[in-house]
């Protein structure tokens, strides 16, 4: 038996080293799958039936209960009302259609299709991460190649690109030639900055398009001819683009309604020039500024959990020329230092024509009350929107509080004309019993005039019991002296995890949804 090796120590610390590095690296990928997860789940649903159940109608045409030659009844209906029937299912359960009879056999082949890799391959965990990669891009591959299109939604979240660029391209020319109408393509990680084909751009009938975990092609080396004309709405999640591409984008894209970012990889710098654009969004990103220059439609500007870069002050956000703007927000006084024009936003900037947007109607900002020198920084942002009708207030809990503000702290630094006109109804989310949040909502209600209804959101975890807390919430509001007639008070507790609330990119993006922080 052979002795031992002793132990020393710089055998301990190379153990000990590899063992680190291979918890560092099972760690990123964990990290990775969430946010790959975390991404996916994040997509619009496909426009399908999830559990599709299709079959002909066989009676017998006699009746009595005899035994006859059945009559297909669905395959009598009309070429269009089949086509609908077929453009509902799955790819696969649709391909399944030609078997039924030979009426149906070339009704596939000229309905626009519904294509979700995911379900190609099987979802029983059987295949290990690069065989169900492997086998989806096979299957996307096949379809691609025997349908004739156009393709009306095709989903691909499962292939890992990098080992399958060949396809890639392949599938771009195909869904450009067959005309793909809504196109989601998010790359398996990693790597994280795997480029894109520039072929993307090839994509002219596309309406809708979400692109994930890639890094943008160089737009300075298309063809001066490079444009997304139908595009409609844009959505890049964890993706590197530099600020000249998207300028690219923005200039290149001149039916443009709604641009959604979501947790970039790098920072982000977004001047908004367009004429067309509706609604933009920036969510978990890492934003150096948003400049609004020139947007005659934007009616929408979202901010939500957004994070500056280390050596910065804080985000900058420029108001320029937006007169349809309605809905701003989450702001956040002390990080986002705000512009209007050529001023910039500080404590004691008195509102004048330079100095505000009018035509915002809706305001949703976040204060920390615990932290004296942003929160003395929200009467400014409020002068900045004189026409708010519904505001919304977010606390955000201080990891460093620095004091309790009083109500006479918020007589000294509000001027009371900032709530006194327009504001009709205020939302308070993640109330937490803080002296400095019940004296802020005190002063709001001695002065807000128009004021007809205020809903308080208890924060969960705050509080041993969410009934005795409203209870004790609205006896302590009921003693402010109101000149007014009386207002709506509702107080409900909080639907969400403790600390947290959730952010729905598609709720923002609807425009049938009036007020998108009703639902966070």
């Amino acid at each position: 038996m052979e002795p031992t090796p002793p132990i020393t120590m710089e055998g301990m610390l190379l153990q000990l080293l590899s063992q680190g590095m291979e918890i560092k690296a099972r760690l990123q990928d964990e990290a990775m799958d969430l946010m790959y997860d975390f991404l996916r789940s994040s997509l619009p649903n496909p426009p399908f039936y999830a559990d599709p159940f299709l079959s002909a109608d066989f009676s017998s045409p006699g009746g009595g209960g005899r035994g006859g030659a059945g009559e297909d009844r669905i395959s009598a209906l009309p070429d269009e009302m089949l086509r609908g029937i077929i453009s509902r299912l799955p790819a696969k359960d649709a391909a399944r259609t030609a078997a039924l009879s030979s009426r149906w056999r070339p009704i596939w082949r000229s309905t626009p299709l519904v294509l979700v890799d995911t379900l190609l391959v099987p979802g029983d965990g059987s295949l290990t991460r690069e065989a169900e990669s492997a086998a989806a891009v096979a299957a996307v591959c096949r379809v691609l190649e025997a349908h004739p299109g156009p393709f009306r939604f095709v989903d691909l979240t499962t292939g890992a690109m990098d080992a399958h660029r060949a396809e890639l391209a392949r599938w771009f020319y195909l869904l450009a030639v067959k005309g793909v109408e809504e196109l989601f393509l998010v790359n398996r990680p990693r790597p994280m900055d795997l480029p894109l084909p520039p072929a993307i751009f090839s994509l002219a009938s596309v309406r809708r398009l979400h692109l994930s975990i890639w890094r943008f092609p160089n737009t300075a080396d298309l063809p001066r001819g490079a444009a997304f004309p139908r595009l409609r709405e844009l959505g890049l999640g964890c993706v590197v683009i530099e600020d000249r591409d998207l300028d690219f984008i923005l200039a290149r894209s001149p039916v443009l309604e709604t641009l959604v970012f979501h947790s970039s990889q790098k920072q982000v710098n977004l001047r908004i020039v367009s004429s067309s654009l509706w609604c933009v969004q920036l969510c978990s990103c890492i934003v150096q500024g948003v400049s609004v220059v020139d947007a005659p439609r934007l009616e929408r500007l979202f901010l939500w959990e957004t994070k500056t870069t280390g050596d910065r002050v804080g985000t900058r956000v420029k108001f320029g020329y937006a007169p349809n703007l309605h809905s701003v927000g989450f702001l956040v006084p002390g990080v986002h230092v705000l512009e209007v024009g050529d001023t910039v936003i500080k404590v004691g900037t008195k509102a004048s024509p330079k100095t505000v947007v009018p035509s915002v109607k809706i305001l949703a900002l976040k204060v920390p009350f615990g932290v004296r020198n942003q929160a003395k920084m929200l009467p400014s942002f409020l002068g900045c929107f004189p026409s708010v009708e519904t505001l919304h207030i977010h606390s955000e809990k201080a990891d460093q509080p620095t004091g309790t503000l009083s109500h006479k702290f918020w007589q000294e630094v509000c001027r009371t004309e900032y709530v006194q006109s327009h504001i009709r109804e205020i939302v308070f989310h993640e109330y937490q019993g803080k002296r400095s949040e019940l004296a802020f909502l005190k002063f709001i209600l001695e002065n807000a005039e128009a004021l007809q209804q205020m809903a308080i959101v208890l924060a969960n975890g705050s509080f041993s019991s969410g009934v005795v807390a409203a209870t004790k919430l609205i006896e302590d509001l009921s003693y402010v002296k109101r000149a007014r007639e009386r207002y709506n008070l509702v107080v409900v507790e909080g639907s969400n995890c403790e600390g947290g609330s959730s952010w729905s990119c598609q709720v923002a993006s609807d425009f049938s949804v009036t007020n998108p922080f009703y639902c966070y």
